[in-house]
């Protein structure tokens, strides 16, 4: 049983060196540490978005966060399972966007989504402002135009849903929704 202890100790000793290092910015011990785990990162979030490229920047990310986050690791867990928590973090924020910027760049016109694509979500304080710019946009229209857009892109509600809680017909409902996209678009793009 003692021994057993000795090994945990010495295992929370090379960690806790291994730690400073790479707080210390020692850029062999990084490497080191990066070689140990990115073939196993790579497959963790591989599994779960099939995609090369995005898995690789992920990964990558993974380990830029995993050494940001070090400042507040204080040996509750080992490295490599402290390592694991950050990336299934980055495996379930990278799933969400995606799903979001689908449910966004669906309902769009293309025309739309291209200017949008660039920015959209990739960076923080541009998603912080279409959100913004999105909201500013829906305020502004009709109050039916809000409800209907809201309803259909935002609560994802089915067009006789949508009916039945505005008391129209189907065929308005319809015409109501293109209209206030039409609304929207023009709205949004006169928007500065």
């Amino acid at each position: 049983m003692n021994h057993s202890h000795t090994i945990d100790d010495c295992k929370k000793n090379k960690e806790y060196e291994q730690v400073q290092l790479i707080l210390g910015k020692d850029e062999s011990e990084i490497l080191r540490f990066y070689k140990t785990y990115n073939k196993s990162v790579f497959r963790l979030v591989y599994k779960q978005i099939p995609d090369k490229q995005k898995a690789e920047e992920i990964m990558h990310d993974v380990f830029l966060d995993f050494i940001e986050a070090l400042r507040d690791f204080y040996f509750q867990c080992s490295l490599k399972t402290y390592l694991f928590s950050i990336a299934r973090h980055k495996i379930i924020d990278a799933i969400r966007r995606k799903k979001i910027k689908h449910i966004f760049f669906s309902h769009l016109p293309s025309y739309i989504v291209d200017g949008l694509k660039v920015v959209f979500i990739e960076d923080e304080i541009e998603q912080k402002e279409i959100t913004e710019k999105i909201n500013t946009v829906m305020s502004s229209l009709p109050n039916e135009y809000e409800v209907v857009l809201r309803l259909k892109y935002i609560d994802g509600a089915r067009v006789k849903h949508i009916a039945e809680k505005m008391s129209l017909g189907f065929k308005a409902t319809e015409s109501l929704i293109f209209r206030a996209r039409q609304a929207f678009i023009k709205a949004f793009q006169s928007e500065g």
